[in-house]
């Protein structure tokens, strides 16, 4: 069986211009429905569920632990070649919980909890202080998102200047989520731990709209102008669980892309029973 709801949005989907790439299947195994999903897109902050699962797997290794204490500071050493730093802009970040502390220490674990709940910037940096980039693309191949690279903190752009940016698929993200909610990227506790954490996401303006009220899902969005991007895992209670990616990057208004966002959204679901079945 195969999806019939999403190839049904074809039209509005080649209507919002730009690139619009759909990913929709189950845990493990080819996916139910994809529209460019090797495209590559700014990460925006869905780059922090790939730091999320890094963290939580270099304590496995015993390299952190997670209730480690971290000086809460907001200049960091640029990713580009040379000592360049950088100051991030409180006006930029969507957490002032992590603003607060400033000055101050934060657990590890409860900094992960506030880059995911709401994509606290700050947060995302200094776990990526403490854990190092080189480490995700560790976590990014055991996944199987070939394609995705998290390079550079935020708001680093001697760094973009010098070439190093964040990229995603929308393949990559739904297969990256796929991999912790199936309990293969990290041991069982550490994957329902993580679960936990993005099932307690704030932000659910797109993927989320699209479902039915008090639907599970464990996302991360992401958005910045002209960007607007989910991934997310749905468990529904009459179906299996299936992965959905959508990566927009377009000239939406943000409003009008989370509506796309939740249109798809509700075309998966409507098409639940197959999403999920392993091809």
């Amino acid at each position: 069986m195969t999806a019939s709801h999403l190839p049904a949005l074809t039209d509005t989907l080649d209507a919002a211009g730009g690139t619009v790439s759909v990913y929709a299947g189950p845990l493990s195994g080819p996916p139910a429905f994809t529209r460019l999903p090797d495209e590559p897109h700014y990460a925006a902050s869905t780059m922090k569920a790939a730091v999320l699962a890094t963290a939580y797997r270099l304590a496995e290794a015993g390299a952190v632990e997670l209730d480690e204490p971290l000086a809460v500071h907001d200049e960091f050493t640029s990713a580009a070649p040379g000592d360049a730093r950088f100051a991030m802009r409180h006006s930029y970040d969507n957490d002032d919980e992590v603003w607060a502390r400033l000055g101050d220490t934060a657990p590890l674990r409860w900094l992960l909890r506030r880059m995911i709940i709401r994509s606290s910037n700050l947060a995302t940096n200094l776990v990526l202080e403490r854990i190092g980039t080189h480490a995700l693309a560790n976590t990014l191949r055991d996944a199987g998102a070939t394609r995705m690279v998290v390079a550079r903190g935020i708001e680093d752009a001697a760094a973009v200047d010098a070439g190093l940016d964040n990229l995603v698929t929308a393949g990559d993200l739904a297969r990256l989520l796929a991999a912790i909610a199936d309990r293969r990227i990290a041991s069982a506790q550490h994957c329902d731990e993580m679960m936990g954490i993005l099932l307690d996401q704030e932000c659910t303006e797109d993927l989320a709209a699209g479902l039915p009220p008090g639907t599970r899902i464990a996302h991360k969005n992401g958005w910045v102008d002209r960007i607007r991007h989910g991934v997310g895992v749905v468990l529904p209670d009459d179906a299996p669980p299936y992965a959905i990616a959508v990566c927009t990057t377009t000239d939406l208004p943000d409003a009008q892309a989370c509506a796309l966002l939740a249109e798809v959204s509700a075309a998966a679901w409507a098409d639940r029973h197959d999403l999920g079945q392993p091809g």
